[in-house]
Formats: structure tokens, C-alpha cells, sequence
């Protein structure tokens, strides 16, 4: 069997360091957004729900950037699509430095969506590669190490000196080098094959094949069952009586258990099936939820948000192959960032709506559920994939 090869021309390493680059600045906001919007709020300029509306209306419209305004570009405009996008990007990182209240909610909210066709960019390069799980591996794991120096550097060096405006003004810098990258970037991706089972429209309007919307769904409530759970980490230590330093500590531990984890990935890519490693990642997850709900002592919660850290990454690469396999034509993975960014706002969304004042473990059900749900697509997925074969 012939080895794997690009999908069209192969990129040089600076194309592709380029590019990855590109897509990196895209997504540095929700790794940074809640120490900046938190800031905000100390400073009287959000309010606590503010800052829920401004981190959800982001993540949503990074979402409908990957999903829309990427493809609307189009894969043979990818330098103006970067270079737009990232100018774009850096005025609304600026302008977050002169509004307040709802006016910031909605440019924070108008800034996702040049940083999800920034994402959109890169997508493009991971499913045309020959081995799309271990650059998604690469990309994830260099983009929480980036977001993990931007952060340590904005508190060590710019937010007590600066204000959470000097955190802005350093992500307009970012989103500035993002449109230098652009001009190193490729010209265009070629076009995706079509997939066998694809809908009659999909050559012409570029949808997935209907086992494409499923594998989108799997990536959308993986997401939502992560996201559900997380976002209420902090109150959950809060609930078990921990000092307020532990919560902080499970966060960092989490950091770092994420990138040995998207480094796992990136090793056995190409090693270990998409459907093992996706599923040890989600049922491993999902055992720490059974640890979060006990409400424990602070030495297990920092073990299961280390774990919990490092399932998280190891499982999210393997995501693209899923979807690939369900759709050979890679349009629904060209889609998984979009999806993947939606469940990333919706869960925590669902989670607001049913936990209560005092006790947040609803929000562990709920990510429990979703957690079944997506064990449930994948394994449908994998038992089905020979039916979709044609016959020898």
C-alpha cells in the first residue's frame, strides 16, 4: 500500500509553519478571554453576565467563521482571506480597548468571526495532509503551549502594569503578525474530492455526506460535554470546600496535562485507530466527572483535572480522522472547527440553565449525558463504516 500523500501540492515548511501560525492567532482568545474579561470586570466595565455573554457570543460567532465566512473566501483566496482577516481581527482587538458593557460584548462578539476564518485557514491545510490526526495533534498542542506563554506572559509582565487594555493591545500585535504570516501563506488548497455517498448538491454547494453531519454532531457534543463540565471547575472546587488557591492550581495542572496529552496524541497518530483513541479519551473523561461529582478532597480534584486535562487533547485530534472516515470527501472535517467551537459555547450555555444557586453538579449530569451521546455517534459510526463500502 502506497504511503499517504498531500491532497494537492504539498505546502513548504514555511507554508506550513505559516499557516499554523494563522490558525493559532485565531484561536488565542478563548485560551486568554477569561483572564482579560475578568479584568474588565474588576475594572466596572463588564458585569458577571456580561462576561458569560461576551466568552459564549465569541466562541458562537468563531464557530459561524470556521463554518461561513472561511468558506465564503473560498480555498483559492487563501492570502486575502488571512491578510483580511487578521486586520479585521486586530482593529477589533483594539476597539476592545475603548467600549464597555453590551457595545464590548458585541465587538467581542463581531471578533470571532475573522478569528474563526483565521482557524478555517488552517483546518484547510490539517485535512489535505497525509496524516490530518497528527497535525491536529501538532496544532493543538502548540496552540495551548502559545496560549499558555501569552497568558503567563500578560500576568507576569502587561495586566498589573497595563490593565486588562494592555492584553488587547498585546492581541492586536498578535493578529497583526497573523496578516504577516498571510503573505507567506499558500495561494489556495485544492479542491476536495467528492465523497461516493454525497448528496446530490454537495460537489456544488460543498456539504458533507449524510455520515458527515454525524460525525459533526459526535464533535459538537464531545465539545459540549467538555465544556459543560469545565466551565463550572472553579465553583465546583468552591462547593467541596477547597482554598481558592486549589481551583487555580487544577487549572494550571490542566494546562499541562493538556499538552502532554495532544503530545500523545501526535505520537501514536498513524499507530492506534481513530475509534480507540477517541473512545479511551471520552470514557476516560467521563470517569472524571464521577470524581468531580463527590465533591473530594482537594488532592483527587487536582488528579482529575489533570486527567481530565490530558484525555481532553489526547481525544480532540482524533476527531479529524472520525470525520474523514465518515466522509472521505474531508468537507464534514473542513467543518469540524465549526462544530467543534459551537459545542464549546452551547455546553456551557445548557449547563447556566440547570444548575442551581448553591450546587453546580447538574452540570456534571449534563456533561455526562452529552458524554454517552458521543460515545453513542462514534461507535455507530465505526460498526457502520463497512456497510458503506461497496461490494468487492
Amino acid at each position: 500500500m502506497e504511503p499517504p500523500s498531500w491532497i494537492g501540492p504539498a505546502p513548504s515548511l514555511v507554508e506550513r509553519l505559516s499557516v499554523l501560525w494563522i490558525g493559532v492567532v485565531g484561536v488565542l482568545f478563548p485560551g486568554v478571554g477569561p483572564l482579560l474579561l475578568g479584568g474588565l470586570e474588576a475594572a466596572g466595565r463588564l458585569s458577571a453576565m456580561e462576561i458569560g455573554l461576551a466568552g459564549m457570543a465569541e466562541l458562537a460567532a468563531m464557530g459561524v467563521g470556521a463554518a461561513l465566512l472561511g468558506p465564503a473566501f473560498g480555498a483559492r483566496r487563501l492570502r486575502p482571506a488571512a491578510i483580511a482577516c487578521g486586520c479585521f481581527l486586530a482593529a477589533l482587538n483594539l476597539a476592545s480597548t475603548q467600549v464597555d458593557g453590551g457595545l464590548l460584548v458585541l465587538v467581542r462578539a463581531l471578533a470571532g468571526l475573522p478569528a474563526g476564518a483565521l482557524i478555517w485557514v488552517v483546518t484547510g491545510m490539517i485535512v489535505r495532509s497525509p496524516r490530518p490526526d497528527r497535525w491536529s495533534g501538532i496544532y493543538l498542542t502548540v496552540q495551548t503551549l502559545i496560549q499558555l506563554a501569552v497568558v503567563a506572559t500578560l500576568s507576569a509582565l502587561v495586566i498589573d502594569r497595563f490593565g486588562p487594555d494592555g492584553g488587547f493591545v498585546v492581541l492586536t500585535g498578535l493578529a497583526a503578525s497573523a496578516v504577516a504570516a498571510g503573505f507567506l501563506a499558500p495561494r489556495a488548497w485544492t479542491a476536495l474530492p467528492q465523497a461516493d455517498d454525497a448528496p446530490p448538491n454537495a460537489l456544488k454547494g460543498g456539504l458533507p455526506s449524510p455520515r458527515g453531519w454525524v460525525a459533526l454532531l459526535a464533535v459538537f457534543c464531545f465539545q459540549a460535554f467538555i465544556l459543560a463540565l469545565w466551565i463550572y471547575a472553579e465553583p465546583l472546587s468552591r462547593q467541596a470546600g477547597h482554598a481558592p488557591k486549589v481551583a487555580g492550581l487544577a487549572f494550571s495542572i490542566s494546562l499541562a496535562a493538556q499538552v502532554a496529552g495532544g503530545s500523545a496524541a501526535t505520537a501514536l497518530a498513524g499507530r492506534v485507530s481513530w475509534f480507540v483513541s477517541l473512545a479511551v479519551g471520552v470514557i476516560a473523561a467521563a470517569a472524571c466527572l464521577l470524581v468531580f461529582a463527590a465533591l473530594p478532597p482537594a488532592p483527587a480534584f487536582l488528579a482529575a483535572s489533570g486527567l481530565f486535562g490530558f484525555a481532553w487533547l489526547f481525544a480532540s485530534p482524533f476527531l479529524t480522522p472520525l470525520a474523514i472516515e465518515a466522509d472521505p470527501s474531508r468537507r464534514a472535517a473542513l467543518l469540524g472547527p465549526g462544530a467543534s467551537l459551537l459545542g464549546c459555547a452551547t455546553g456551557p450555555l445548557l449547563a447556566a440553565l440547570i444548575v442551581g444557586e448553591h450546587d453546580v453538579r447538574q452540570a456534571v449530569w449534563l456533561a455526562g449525558g452529552l458524554a454517552l451521546v458521543t460515545l453513542a455517534l462514534i461507535a455507530g459510526l465505526h460498526l457502520t463504516r463497512q456497510r458503506e463500502e461497496p461490494p468487492a
